[in-house]
């Protein structure tokens, strides 16, 4: 009994101690994770891609807000972003557009049929001519006919045509008429998801290959205006990772993407990226040939009165006596 007692003691030592250290191991990669995109935001910025340098930026925030230095850098971060987005001005004149001379019941009545026909582009130019011409008329209608007009062509732009960032504009233009549903919601969840997936596109694909697995099986046909999908980019982030995993060496950890990736569609060059990397993890050892067996001579127990004679080997000839003629009788003597 008490061996049992001393063996589940020690074995629950040694469960809290695997523990320990595998926090301390996902501790580091944490933190190398953090460095390499804070350094990366650095250069982010010094190559003028501000926005892929907020991305990055954002992303160490949210592991950890206290990270020396990143929210300065976010910060300047943002205002060259605002620099860099100001309109510039044109200094040669361009023609006014034609005022709309419709009064405000015929743009109330032209929006709604809009809306009610899924044309949300000239419903929200009706609207916005109409809120523009009379801010109090029917006040509390338009609001909701604003809503329903961004809060459509938002989705449709994300889901429809692949314009992530303008959908992900017109669904927080709705929000200012009133709160989103859940449905719209997830929709930015998930074009944010994506566009933070994209942004480490051939320079991390660990981290492409955790923010498209939540995604792509969320919403494999979602794209951006590169038109990849999701389910796609997660299969090649998978693919992308093995190759990266293997160069490294971890051809164990190679296999289980490259599985993952073929799992998601058959891919001949995928195929054999992985029959290379079970080569490299599992290596066929070369079996021994077989021994011929010696004989070994065995010794035999002599005869009284013989020598042994080792086992394999001829007996010398034994010796035939030869037979000694009788004596002869001695012939009579003549006269005896």
């Amino acid at each position: 009994m008490a061996l049992l007692v001393i063996g589940a003691v020690s074995a629950a030592a040694g469960y809290r101690s695997g523990i320990e250290q595998r926090k301390q191991a996902e501790s580091v990669l944490v933190a190398q994770s953090l460095q390499e995109q804070f350094q990366l935001g650095l250069q982010d910025m010094e190559a003028g891609r501000f926005d892929l340098a907020r991305q990055r930026f954002e992303y160490v925030i949210q592991l950890d807000p206290s990270y020396p230095g990143v929210t300065d850098k976010l910060a300047d971060v943002l205002v060259q972003i605002n620099i860099t987005a100001t309109p510039t001005i044109v200094v040669t004149p361009t023609p006014s557009p034609t005022p709309d001379l419709r009064g405000v019941e015929e743009l109330f009545t032209t929006a709604r049929d809009h809306i009610t026909n899924l044309e949300w582009d000239p419903a929200i130019n009706a609207l916005l001519t109409l809120r523009k011409k009379d801010p109090n008329y029917q006040a509390v209608a338009v609001d909701g006919m604003l809503y329903i007009a961004f809060r459509n062509r938002g989705a449709d732009k994300i889901l429809k045509t692949c314009n992530l960032e303008e959908g992900i504009f017109d669904l927080s233009q709705a929000e200012q008429f009133g709160p989103l549903d859940t449905d719209a919601n997830s929709y930015i969840t998930w074009a944010s998801l994506y566009s933070t997936g994209a942004s480490f596109w051939d320079l991390d694909w660990a981290q492409a290959v955790y923010y498209f697995s939540q995604v792509g099986p969320a919403l494999p046909n979602l794209c951006d205006g590169s038109g990849l999908t999701a389910g796609e980019r997660y299969r090649l982030a998978l693919v992308g990772y093995g190759d990266f995993l293997g160069k490294n060496g971890d051809w164990c950890a190679a296999v289980e993407q490259f599985t993952a990736a073929l799992a998601l569609g058959a891919d001949t060059a995928v195929e054999e990226a992985l029959s290379n990397a079970n080569n490299q993890c599992n290596p066929v050892e070369a079996e021994p040939q077989p021994q011929q067996p010696q004989e070994t001579p065995t010794a035999t127990t002599p005869i009284e009165g013989t020598e042994a004679v080792p086992t394999g080997t001829t007996p010398p000839p034994e010796e035939t006596p030869t037979e000694e003629p009788p004596p002869s009788e001695p012939s009579p003597t003549p006269g005896a």
